[in-house]
């Protein structure tokens, strides 16, 4: 009796520290509207990255024009730009078209208040990273010449990562459908992505739960040109 005793003003202490802090941290605001401030803040910052966007594409435009002026003058510019052109298309920055497969991975059609499908849980019912890691690898693998990912070139350097049920690629976020697109031999690309196993697990789920999961062949492709800043590791002044 007298441990409880000796504990109950300890107790105490501690519950006054904890109010106090809270007191302090809210500053006379409701703590639990937090969530309203962080949507506003996200909301806020993507504001800013469209515009930071716009003024990086103003830019680039600018320098292409001034690229293009100094290459009218300057055989080595010229000499330059012609080295560049075989190999800026795989490296994704020029524009490319040609025939290939539309891909589009989805989560299940639920509805508010209808339970999951039986023997699923909510993990089964959404599309995950490595779904579309999946596809991506396989067409790849099929000889894809070039690809995006919700219509934005990919490039060495691209990663998909999936937050949650949404794709986060080049600092954007995506909801599902998630649609990746590939020029190359369609056939080639399909046998690709039919003999890629995880792609094989995948259209399981879509059989036993619904998920959405469907391969278009086009005829003409366009992909638009990788236009984000490039982190260059190495560079040479041409000479």
């Amino acid at each position: 009796m007298r441990v409880w005793r000796a504990a109950v003003p300890l107790v105490a202490a501690a519950a006054g520290l904890l109010f106090t802090t809270s007191a302090v941290a809210s500053q006379g605001h409701d703590l639990r509207n937090d969530r309203g401030r962080v949507t506003d803040l996200i909301a806020r910052e993507q504001q800013r990255a469209a515009e930071a966007q716009r003024e990086f594409s103003a830019l680039r435009a600018t320098m292409d024009a001034e690229a293009r002026a100094a290459a009218a003058g300057d055989a080595r510019v010229r000499a330059a730009q012609a080295a560049a052109a075989p190999v800026s298309a795989a490296a994704g920055v020029s524009a490319v078209h040609g025939p290939g497969l539309v891909v589009s991975l989805d989560d299940a059609p639920l509805k508010p208040g209808r339970p999951l499908p039986r023997g699923a849980g909510p993990n089964d019912v959404v599309v995950h990273q490595q779904d579309v890691q999946a596809v991506v690898n396989a067409l790849w693998a099929g000889g894809a010449e070039a690809m995006t990912i919700m219509g934005e070139r990919v490039i060495s350097t691209s990663a998909v990562r999936c937050v949650g049920n949404t794709l986060l690629l080049h600092g954007r976020v995506y909801s599902p459908p998630f649609v990746v697109a590939a020029i190359g031999d369609p056939q080639q690309l399909r046998t690709s992505l039919a003999a890629e196993r995880d792609v094989q697990i995948f259209q399981e789920y879509v059989a036993a739960y619904g998920l959405g999961y469907t391969v278009t062949t086009k005829r003409d492709l366009p992909m638009p040109a990788y236009t984000e800043a490039l982190a260059l590791t190495h560079a040479q002044v041409a000479r």
